[in-house]
């Protein structure tokens, strides 16, 4: 039942953070109000602690759940998930600090500054779709070495 509670769980906050970057993208446009921006801000803060509610809980399924750690540390796949994780992690740091820097100056953001965060939003939503790719090599013993 461990099992199934901590991949339910680690499911649908890797599904939420996918809905923010989304909902980021979204709301990052041309002629964006500096109250917009604040509210954008205010979504990205649940980003990073889903973020890291995410770590949490797949570091309980390596560790404490069915495969166990020794199924995944010797995984190529889940390696390069936790590494295209961290990827995406590092990728949202620019948009976050500037919605930081937007909610706090007031700032309306240029569209320069627009067109920049959304480039990295679309990176970071790209390399996201690695995540199931690899997770379901990983789930079905690719990738073991």
């Amino acid at each position: 039942m461990l099992d199934l509670l901590l991949a339910i769980g680690h499911h649908l906050l890797i599904f939420s953070i996918f809905g923010i970057i989304c909902a980021e993208l979204w709301a990052v446009r041309p002629d964006l109000s500096s109250a917009m921006a604040g509210r954008i801000a205010s979504i990205d803060l649940w980003y990073g602690i889903l973020a890291a509610a995410v770590l949490v809980l797949g570091f309980c399924r390596a560790v404490f759940a069915a495969k166990g750690w020794g199924y995944y540390s010797h995984n190529a796949f889940f390696w390069a998930k936790l590494g295209t994780f961290a990827a995406v992690g590092l990728l949202s740091l620019p948009p976050t600090l500037s919605f930081m820097r937007w909610r706090k100056l007031a700032l309306q953001p240029s569209d320069g500054d627009i067109q920049r965060i959304r480039r990295y939003l679309h990176l970071e939503l790209a390399l996201f779709m690695l995540l199931p790719i690899f997770a379901a090599a990983m789930a079905r013993g690719y990738g073991e070495f």
